[in-house]
């Protein structure tokens, strides 16, 4: 402990713990078991971002953590205020996002006597959550609050909740901030064993059609120059997953694209024919590897990752590095040489050509990825952030993000709704950059308040609806495997974007044709304000190449076989 102790309220030092984490801005909305918290924000100069729906906080809270790198923060009132956080925080620990979620609380002597507005919320959030916490006495707040940030930003990062009960906010306390934490049985392996690093490039240097296999844990660690060179010097080629997207430059001659069931045929194919496959921070989701016993089927596998849990939990690891990919990338480089992957790469070259990433493009109707195009051509530089379904995969696809933190999406848990709250988070987080939401016209509709947000607080955000009057995703797995029987998939004509946007403020714009595309684009981001466009696109364009579920990998159905 440090300093001399202070006496405050508990409300008080709720807000000097966030100053010495250095935090920036807090999202949230406010209930009665809080208003000791925010009679305290009231003079404290933090950035409080009001949201319209908690949801919106914490996905807002997830975006800012994903596009800056440090631990997002959102606050919520006891009993559905809490409960409406529950989505996001599982959202934040299927991607390994590191985010505190605070809660309201009935005050003490009121728990479990179903008081109003009381939900067990620790008990709620224990599965979904890296840690959690009730806090039972106000001297403990200042070392849970700190112990709260360390874990959820250390290790491999996740959600941490601390729920305080209204006693704890006025009880007062001798306020003293701890200098360090200490957590018997939480020591995160760091370095990674060198033994292992040796026998990792040991099997490396044998390897004749190596392929990296890079996850959302080379961008938590700061690792995409390490991975970057590490490529280079052994001449192998890379393939992103969703949440490793931006981990390593598209534009890299190496570069594979993404892999699994809408990835690149390139890259499932070289995955499957693979002697050595070097897994870094990634969890080999189900979507990426298909068939699990058809996975890589001749390859040995070196799996770094910081989680020993993952460490063949799906796929047998012939080579297994726990530690950050940072530290033990850059301990390989200085193991390794240049693989002879000539041939390797000429094969991989070959089937670049003959299997690209295509659509047919056409005058009389808007093409999705068209639009993607359109977007890097104009701002290149942007952070795009998706809702779920056919854009983002689309997003995935056609955009070429050169940097890590400029793809933010859902992965793990798949949640529509997310990507509008989250773009909020990422501007404000990174306010230099261009922010476009690529949404569909399904997901925008489940968390469309924030429009009010964003008009409020004048925030630029570029949200691009691609409209098909269809939940697109769904609509295309009934297409293919019931018969077209399109069971409550059909959105057409629900609801006047345009109109929607300027009710609440904002641009709107909507986009017809393709001669009309670039220009909206440049418009919305020459506004410097909240836009919306809604683009009519093709109603049932469909996301190809794709694998269908339960097979391998490289069991492929190209767009003719799908459309």
């Amino acid at each position: 402990m440090a300093g001399k102790a202070e006496r405050m309220t508990g409300a008080r030092a709720f807000v000097e713990c966030l100053y010495r984490e250095n935090v920036e801005i807090i999202f949230g909305y406010p209930g009665g078991v809080l208003l000791p918290i925010y009679d305290e924000l009231y003079d404290a100069h933090l950035h409080h971002l009001l949201v319209r729906h908690e949801q919106a906080a914490v996905h807002a809270a997830e975006g800012y953590a994903r596009a800056t790198g440090k631990v997002g923060v959102c606050l919520a009132t006891s009993g559905p205020g809490a409960t409406n956080l529950v989505t996001g925080i599982a959202n934040a620990y299927m991607d390994s996002v590191p985010m505190v979620a605070f809660t309201g609380q009935v005050p003490s002597s009121m728990l479990g006597n179903d008081a109003f507005q009381e939900a067990d919320i620790t008990g709620i959030t224990m599965p979904i959550t890296k840690h959690n916490y009730l806090v039972q006495d106000v001297k403990d707040l200042p070392r849970i609050i700190k112990e709260a940030f360390h874990i959820a930003s250390t290790g491999r990062p996740g959600p941490v909740l601390v729920d305080i009960p209204k006693d704890i906010t006025t009880d007062e306390l001798d306020f003293v901030y701890p200098d360090t934490v200490e957590l018997r049985g939480y020591k995160p392996t760091f370095k990674g064993n060198a033994q292992q690093i040796k026998r990792a490039a040991s099997v490396i240097k044998s390897s004749k059609r190596p392929v990296i296999y890079a996850g959302g844990g080379v961008i938590g660690s700061e690792a995409s120059k390490e991975l970057l060179a590490f490529a280079e010097k052994i001449k192998a080629p890379v393939t992103t997953t969703l949440t490793g997207i931006g981990g390593f430059p598209n534009d890299n001659e190496l570069y594979l694209g993404m892999p699994g069931m809408h990835g690149t045929k390139y890259a499932n194919y070289a995955i499957q024919e693979s002697d050595v496959l070097i897994a870094v921070g990634v969890r080999f989701d189900d979507r990426v590897i298909g068939k699990a016993t058809s996975f890589a089927p001749n390859a040995k596998v070196i799996h770094i990752d910081i989680d020993p849990a993952e460490i063949s939990k799906i796929i047998k690891v012939d080579v297994p590095i726990v530690g950050d990919a940072k530290h033990i990338l850059a301990s390989l480089i200085d193991h390794v040489s240049e693989c002879n992957t000539k041939d390797w790469l000429d094969k991989i070259a070959t089937w670049k050509r003959d299997f690209p990433l295509f659509y047919v493009n056409r005058d009389d109707v808007i093409k999705p990825q068209y639009i993607l195009e359109q977007i890097n051509e104009v701002c290149p530089d942007a952070i795009i952030v998706t809702e779920v379904g056919q854009h983002q995969m689309w997003a995935a696809q056609y955009f070429k993000y050169k940097e890590p933190r400029t793809f933010i999406s859902s992965g793990g848990l798949g949640t529509m709704g997310y990507g509008f709250p989250a773009a909020i988070g990422a501007k404000l987080g990174r306010p230099d950059k261009v922010v476009v939401d690529v949404s569909g016209d399904g997901s925008f509709q489940m968390n469309s308040q924030e429009m009010a947000t964003i008009v409020q607080n004048n925030i630029p955000i570029i949200i691009a609806i691609f409209n098909n009057g269809y939940l697109g995703m769904v609509r295309q797995w009934q297409a293919l495997f019931f018969e077209h029987r399109y069971s409550h998939t059909t959105i057409e004509n629900s609801v006047d974007f345009v109109k929607l946007a300027e009710a609440y403020g904002a641009m709107g714009i909507r986009v017809t044709k393709p001669s009309e595309v670039k220009a909206a684009i440049e418009k919305a981001v020459e506004a410097n304000g909240p836009v919306l466009i809604d683009f009519i696109i093709e109603r049932e364009e469909n996301v190809s190449p794709m694998v269908p579920a339960g097979a391998a990998i490289n069991e492929i159905l190209d767009l003719e076989d799908i459309q």
